[in-house]
């Protein structure tokens, strides 16, 4: 069955962590034995053969560069103008993988049609068909002013997330309890003319308000779990959830396992040994359609590869290509086929219809 994942940070993946997604996981595993710089190193879940394989055809890719003021605990760059370098050189790497044809950009309902019916053309092998990306920036950071954002939206931005983690240019991100910067409410209005879509993802309970007030188009929330089973800030309360069901928005489940499992402790807790599995990921589902009354606002968000690895991910997936196990999970837990499909593909389709066409 296609996938829709509405979060994965390939490009940082490949700029940062130096990873050569057109390889098997396997192979990138390899190559990183011995290495320690950063915490996941040979624990890698994500390449473009194991989207494939798992018929993840779909994702929407971030460009991510945070700015840090000098003191600031988190890593980042010291300038806005080196943090908008930094997400070029991540957009040309997408600009590599298009011309290569590993990938196609997608920038509009037209395209997106194109690119699914290539994806249901069983005369074509899955492993010789592109991975589609809509892109999106997480964390509005590298901005240096607002004229940044046209050319963003010119080259085909189409979401963002104003803040990403701590402090930040347009809006406090998690970790602070910080809203909009009157330059971050100029940006959603700007957001709003471009008819973007709006990640609140990362945002503080206060810009969540704000956003929501201020902002009129599409919104979705792309990577997010329930604060009502792991009581975290980075996680949406019923309240919240309640919001985005009237803003007929989606929720990205993301599989992150602190995220996923309450009372996690980074760098402690094991996937296994605390029981974190795809079912955890389904837990958050059923709390979600309890209050919609219907699973019409739940898909993925994985954010695998997102600064962790397997020893921070579901026990029972080894690669990305294992989102394949949710249907016979999610039956297993009464799911039913039409649900099942909007989980893995039909909601983020339906709603990306409507944003990109209004209807």
């Amino acid at each position: 069955m296609f996938i829709v994942d509405a979060h994965l940070d390939l490009a940082m993946n490949a700029m940062e962590w130096n990873r050569d997604l057109r390889l098997p996981v396997r192979d990138i595993r390899e190559r990183e034995k011995g290495m320690n710089d950063k915490p996941d190193r040979g624990r890698n879940m994500v390449s473009l053969p194991a989207l494939r394989e798992g018929r993840i055809g779909l994702v929407v890719a971030t460009q991510i560069a945070r700015f840090v003021r000098q003191g600031s605990p988190l890593p980042g760059w010291h300038s806005p103008e080196q943090a908008w370098a930094q997400t070029q050189g991540q957009l040309a790497w997408y600009r590599a993988m298009a011309d290569d044809g590993e990938m196609v950009q997608i920038r509009d309902l037209a395209e997106l049609e194109t690119h699914i019916g290539i994806w249901e053309n069983s005369s074509i092998p899955d492993d010789k068909k592109p991975v589609g990306f809509i892109l999106s920036l997480e964390g509005a950071d590298s901005l240096v002013n607002l004229n940044y954002l046209d050319r963003a939206h010119e080259y085909g931005l189409r979401a963002m997330g104003p803040s990403h983690y701590g402090e930040g240019r347009y809006a406090g991100g998690t970790g602070t309890e910080d809203g909009f910067t009157a330059a971050g409410k100029d940006l959603l209005k700007k957001m709003d003319r471009l008819h973007m879509i709006l990640d609140i993802t990362h945002l503080t309970d206060k810009g969540f308000d704000q956003a929501l007030e201020i902002y009129k188009g599409p919104v979705w929330a792309s990577h997010h779990n329930c604060r009502s089973l792991v009581k975290n800030q980075r996680q949406l309360t019923d309240d919240q959830i309640k919001r985005l069901i009237e803003r007929d928005a989606v929720i990205g489940g993301v599989m992150d396992a602190w995220m996923l499992t309450d009372g996690w402790i980074r760098g402690i807790s094991l996937p296994k040994a605390t029981g974190t599995d795809l079912n955890r990921l389904i837990d958050h589902y059923d709390h979600i359609c309890q209050i919609a009354g219907n699973a019409n606002h739940i898909a993925i968000g994985s954010d695998l590869d997102g600064a962790f690895g397997t020893e921070q991910s579901p026990w029972d997936m080894d690669t990305i290509a294992d989102l394949k196990k949710l249907p016979d999970l999610l039956a297993a837990r009464g799911y039913k086929p039409g649900d099942i499909e909007g989980i893995l593909y039909g909601n983020w389709l339906r709603f990306l219809k409507k944003a990109w066409t209004g209807v």
